[in-house]
């Protein structure tokens, strides 16, 4: 899945996205994820639902002849059009403190002593930081388990109605495995073609393998936070792929922008972009990344008029990797990952290889997006066991064919992509 997030509250109205989902498309993307679009509660968050099956007025034309379903269903049939398939957050943790289904079905949340509980989360520093504007669901213990699960079916299947066929599960590790199982199940028998997508950020690996059993088509992994150094995200890839595939990305809405981060530097932002969608079988980027854009997504307080100037155009870079990524299944597999050992520490060389044994590739990665590494091998051909030559498919400056020994020298961030198979038809 190559996914672009287009993020409602800088696209504005539905009837205005029809561009962001038109560059969507020519980036070579095949999904968009929305985040939600549902009436929220007092806070403004949109992850603060307060009406889980109304729209929310700020993505409304005001004044409009047609219903709010039909704004939605059109803005839907265009992104089909254009050959995306929508995904939407499925926000069920929690709700708006200040919702209805509070008042009208207490029995269905946690409890702190006589008093509706608050989601929260613990910062490393061991400090809590307690969300006041949620209402966190009990759908562990809840007398009324059977009541709160059929009214999560119902909004998935009103999601459908709307036009979404995928589902980013927001917090999903946190629900019961059981109460997944269950509502993927149900969903399925009606839509057998309905995507589930958990986000397993901040648990443990063991986590996310017990969290994508419960019937997930992928989750999310942690690439985004490698330093090219240590063995962690190796590690936690081999594990998490036996069980479901993962998505990557090298910034999203819930962190700070890449080009504020690396200090505004273009090879950065190839560098993560590359090394994000040839790492996973999935991949995705926030709206905004392709331009280099500095401020942060705010759930709250983003607002359409703050559109940036572009810093940069990734656009067509974007491309060319996303069709390297169509043209190579390997690349579009969990397959297994290692890393090689060779003399330049400041090169990552790493070997990919499909899962059913055709096709490899190896990617030799600048890890230093300020100054250029040169990097040499005796013979990169060792390194592979399918027969016949290695091609470079690399974006930039390509080489016709690969020599032995292999010298070459990196731009600041610059990877080599070299592949052992033929591309798709």
């Amino acid at each position: 899945m190559k996914i672009y997030n287009l993020f409602p509250r800088l696209a504005g109205c539905f009837e205005d996205w029809t561009p962001h989902l038109e560059r969507a498309a020519a980036m070579g993307f095949d999904w968009v994820f929305v985040n939600p679009i549902q009436k929220t509660g007092r806070s403004g968050s949109l992850y603060s639902i307060a009406d889980y099956f109304a729209i929310n007025q700020d993505f409304l034309r005001p004044n409009a002849r047609v219903s709010p379903k039909d704004q939605v269903l059109a803005m839907v049939a265009e992104a089909e059009r254009l050959g995306l398939s929508m995904m939407i957050d499925l926000v069920i943790n929690h709700c708006a403190v200040d919702s209805n289904l509070v008042r009208e079905h207490p029995d269905w949340f946690l409890h702190d002593g006589k008093k509706i509980a608050n989601p929260f989360c613990v910062e490393p520093d061991g400090s809590r930081v307690i969300w006041y504007d949620l209402a966190q669901f009990d759908h562990a213990h809840s007398p009324d388990r059977a009541g709160l699960l059929d009214y999560c079916v119902r909004l998935v299947l009103h999601l459908v109605s709307l036009g979404f066929r995928g589902f980013r599960c927001d917090a999903a590790y946190q629900l019961p495995n059981a109460f997944w199982e269950q509502l993927i199940a149900r969903v399925r028998r009606e839509r057998p073609d309905a995507v589930f997508i958990a986000e397993t950020l901040g648990c443990s690996p063991e986590q996310s393998c017990a969290t994508a059993a419960a019937g997930f088509d992928a989750i999310f992994n942690s690439s985004k936070w490698w330093d090219f150094e240590g063995d962690w995200l190796l590690d936690q890839y081999d594990l998490t792929r036996r069980v479901a595939p993962s998505i990557s990305f090298p910034e999203s809405h819930d962190t700070e922008r890449l080009f504020s981060e690396s200090g505004g530097n273009p090879h950065a932002m190839k560098q993560r972009y590359l090394f994000s969608a040839l790492f996973a079988s999935g991949v995705m980027i926030p709206i905004g990344f392709e331009y280099g854009f500095r401020s942060r997504l705010d759930v709250v307080n983003t607002r359409p008029e703050q559109w940036e100037s572009p810093n940069l155009d990734l656009t067509h870079y974007i491309a060319q990797i996303n069709g390297i990524r169509d043209a190579y299944p390997v690349f579009r597999h969990e397959g297994p990952i290692k890393r090689l050992d060779h003399a330049h520490s400041a090169v990552l060389l790493l070997h990919k290889s499909a899962p059913d044994g055709q096709g490899e590739a190896l990617l030799v990665l600048n890890k230093d997006p300020w100054n250029r590494q040169h990097f040499q091998s005796e013979d990169l051909y060792r390194h592979v066991q399918t027969p016949g030559p290695l091609v470079d498919v690399s974006p930039e400056w390509p080489m016709d064919y690969i020599p032995t020994p292999f010298d070459f020298d990196l731009a600041p961030g610059m990877g080599r992509i070299l592949v052992t198979e033929p591309a798709a038809a």
